[in-house]
Parts: C-alpha cells; sequence; structure tokens
C-alpha cells in the first residue's frame, strides 16, 4: 500500500496489509518494511460490507506501492509522517495527529519520511471482494 503503506493508510495499507489476504499487494517491497498487526473487522449490521481496521508501522523512506480498495479508507497518524499521494489530487502531507480519507476505487500511494510512519487505518468494503488490489 511496497516498491521501495498502511497502505497504510494503507496504506493504505489494505486487507493484505493486515495479513487478511495473500493477494493484495502483489507489488509490495519485501516484508521487513512493513509490521501489520489487525485490530478488528465486523459486519456493518443490515448491509454486505464489513469494516476492517488494522494497524501499520511503515520504515522510513519508502513507497507503499500503487493500490486501490473497493470500498473507503480512512486513517489516522500515530506517529512519523508520510505523503498520502491520490490520483487526480495533490500530494497531502500528513504528520502525527492528522487524519486522511480515500474514496473508494482511487489509485493511490503513500511515501514516508525520514521517521517512518505508525497509523490505524479502516476500511469498508463489500465482503468477498479483496480489500486491495494493486494498480498500474
Amino acid at each position: 500500500m511496497l516498491r521501495s503503506l498502511f497502505i497504510a493508510l494503507s496504506m493504505a495499507l489494505a486487507l493484505a496489509t493486515f495479513g487478511l489476504s495473500g493477494t493484495a499487494y502483489a507489488q509490495q517491497a519485501p516484508a521487513q518494511t512493513i509490521k501489520r498487526t489487525p485490530l478488528q473487522k465486523f459486519d456493518v449490521p443490515g448491509t454486505n460490507y464489513e469494516t476492517v481496521i488494522g494497524m501499520a508501522e511503515i520504515v522510513p523512506n519508502v513507497n507503499i506501492g500503487r493500490h486501490t480498495h473497493p470500498g473507503p479508507e480512512s486513517g489516522y497518524m500515530l506517529e512519523g509522517e508520510m505523503t498520502l499521494l491520490v490520483d487526480g489530487q495533490p500530494p497531502l502531507a500528513l504528520k502525527t495527529g492528522e487524519s486522511y480519507k480515500v474514496p473508494p476505487g482511487a489509485v493511490h500511494d503513500a511515501r514516508t519520511g525520514e521517521k517512518g510512519a505508525k497509523l490505524i487505518a479502516t476500511y469498508v468494503v463489500e465482503k468477498g471482494k479483496p480489500l486491495a488490489t494493486p494498480a498500474p
């Protein structure tokens, strides 16, 4: 969410980011660049959707890789810094205490800074669909 996050956020940081799918991040960098901790996964009542919440700790100075999610992603920076790169939007520099959102289906990437990043990411996705899909 790696070519060199969460992502996180993410980035995203995604289902594979949190150990829930082995296919979500075909373009990710070696596993030592991100530590993933799944926190919660639960159904959205009365719908065919589920919410996935996880924490990602990303090493300094890496890109997590371009990807998409079938639903919205939101996140909160616990520590460090990163730049969220959503296609069609200006880069969004994020630091500790700030949050972000990514629209459903938006191609995005994230780049960590000198301190790396630790974040909580939340995804709302249709059940049975992969949480993340690599993008060209």
